[in-house]
């Protein structure tokens, strides 16, 4: 990566010329692209707006990412149909430049915090299964409830934690994907209560 901060770098990708695809991530963001595109991926569903189901296709690419880290997986490997695919005006006019504030908001804050875990294969491991979890607990929540926001703002904040080598961030990332998971089970357990 270069020695602009990553929201500045992040704006002028997004302000480039051409399509923005998820091919472009591993030359554009080099070690950290995982960590990117799982950004890039969830930041509709981390944003409280109704997207009614559109972002259903990038959390399955984000849990494909995430399986490649389980495995370990040191680059992406995305199938063509999914390498290819245009990110969408939604993702890149609307939910990109708001989380653009965010990010920098984010950089000002961070520090490395213990950030030799972000070395260890075991550790990697361990994110590509949290965020797994989370992708999936927002990919089966119901449109226009809402409930897909913690589980999609915790798989921001953990790649903001693992861009920034700041394992602080990433704790907050699983609390807030833990918090998701939860209330969606609150209601769902609610739900089938009262439908008995």
């Amino acid at each position: 990566m270069s020695n602009q901060k990553f929201s500045q770098q992040l704006e002028t990708w997004l302000s480039s010329k051409g399509n923005k695809t998820l091919g472009q991530l591993q030359t554009e963001f080099g070690s950290k692209s995982f960590a990117v595109a799982f950004i890039l991926l969830m930041a509709l569903a981390a944003l409280p707006l109704p997207t009614g189901g559109v972002t259903h296709v990038l959390e399955i690419i984000a849990m494909l990412l995430a399986l490649e880290l389980i495995i370990g997986r040191q680059q992406i490997w995305l199938p063509s149909w999914a390498k290819h695919r245009h990110l969408g005006s939604i993702v890149t006019k609307k939910a990109l430049p708001k989380l653009i504030s965010v990010v920098a908001w984010f950089e000002k804050l961070s520090r490395s915090r213990i950030s030799i875990l972000f070395l260890q294969p075991w550790f990697l491991r361990l994110t590509g299964g949290l965020v797994f979890i989370f992708a999936l607990a927002a990919f089966v929540a119901p449109p226009f409830s809402g409930l897909d926001t913690l589980p999609g703002l915790g798989v921001v904040m953990i790649a903001l934690g693992w861009l920034f080598e700041d394992s602080a961030i990433l704790m907050v990332g699983v609390i807030l994907g833990g918090l998701g998971i939860l209330l969606e089970a609150s209601l769902g357990n609610a739900i089938f209560h009262f439908l008995r």
